[in-house]
């Protein structure tokens, strides 16, 4: 079954001091592109995070985002009395050279500057750090199993319309034969219309079964139907299948198009452009899949 590149799986993770809260999105991607926004606590483990990813995600634009809550008493921020302090007096200082009056209130003015807030994050200790990882394997299995759900619609589509595509192939069928015989008549009326013209029965004939082969679309057709009948084996032959069900829907494309170029008649024109419809509608979504 075909996968989805597109994803999203969360997991809160409740621990004494603190909420670890891990996302991991997934989004469409010609390669494999992981942007990580880590805490400071947790940065070293960043390239284990990131080969975990690589490793079961395969392909797409991943995100992986934790966050950390804290909901103890105790926090690890904390302001550097002696800093703002030394802020204070060298403001009043300037304030007193300028001859300018300080600031009216002192406090959120001070707060504001350089290195007076300070966080300071403790390291991970190895048994945190193990139910962080549960915590982060458990949001991977969430996301892929959404691409899994995904999946199993996009292949419903793409069924229902290869399906759409082999019934209008069928509806050429009636058209062919009234097509040929259309073209002769038109062919010779067109030269009874030009007066004194001699007209070679035999040498007509040939050029006339010339042209006629010209315009055979029965080539065509079989191959649609092969390419149509190969893209439901790939989409049933496992997942990492989106490149290829790419380039076959390309080829698909190819022998619609020569198939209505061929077709010089109005009917199976009107076909050929329904088909062009339900195909865009395949490669529009065929870009999702992994």
């Amino acid at each position: 079954m075909i996968q989805s590149m597109t994803g999203f799986g969360k997991v809160v993770l409740e621990l004494p001091t603190k909420k670890v809260i891990i996302e991991v999105k997934a989004l469409n991607s010609r390669q494999l592109d992981i942007f990580s926004r880590i805490p400071a606590i947790y940065r070293e483990k960043e390239m284990d995070i990131r080969s975990a990813l690589s490793q079961r995600l395969e392909r797409g634009k991943i995100e992986i985002i934790i966050t950390i809550e804290n909901i103890g008493k105790d926090t690890d921020a904390k302001i550097n009395a002696s800093l703002v302090e030394s802020y204070h007096k060298q403001i009043e200082e300037i304030a007193a050279d300028l001859a300018i009056s300080p600031p009216v209130e002192w406090f959120p003015v001070l707060l504001r500057l350089p290195d007076v807030i300070k966080t300071e994050m403790a390291e991970a200790d190895e048994q945190e750090w193990k139910l962080v990882s549960q915590a982060f394997d458990e949001a991977i299995h969430k996301l892929c199993d959404f691409r899994t759900q995904e999946g199993q619609m996009l292949s419903q589509l793409f069924t229902q319309k290869i399906t759409t595509i082999s019934e209008l192939l069928k509806q050429i069928e009636p058209f062919e034969k009234e097509r040929v015989e259309k073209i002769k008549s038109r062919i010779t009326d067109n030269l009874q219309k030009i007066p004194d013209v001699q007209v070679d029965s035999n040498r007509l004939e040939q050029e006339m079964i010339y042209y006629l082969e010209r315009l055979d679309v029965n080539e065509e057709k079989t191959r649609l139907s092969n390419h149509l009948n190969y893209f439901i084996e790939t989409l049933n032959s496992g997942h990492g299948q989106g490149k290829k069900l790419g380039f076959i829907a390309q080829e698909i494309g190819r022998e619609i198009n020569t198939l209505g170029s061929k077709s010089n008649h109005a009917e199976m024109q009107q076909i050929v452009v329904q088909m062009k419809d339900e195909l865009e509608q395949i490669k529009e979504q065929v870009l999702n899949v992994l």
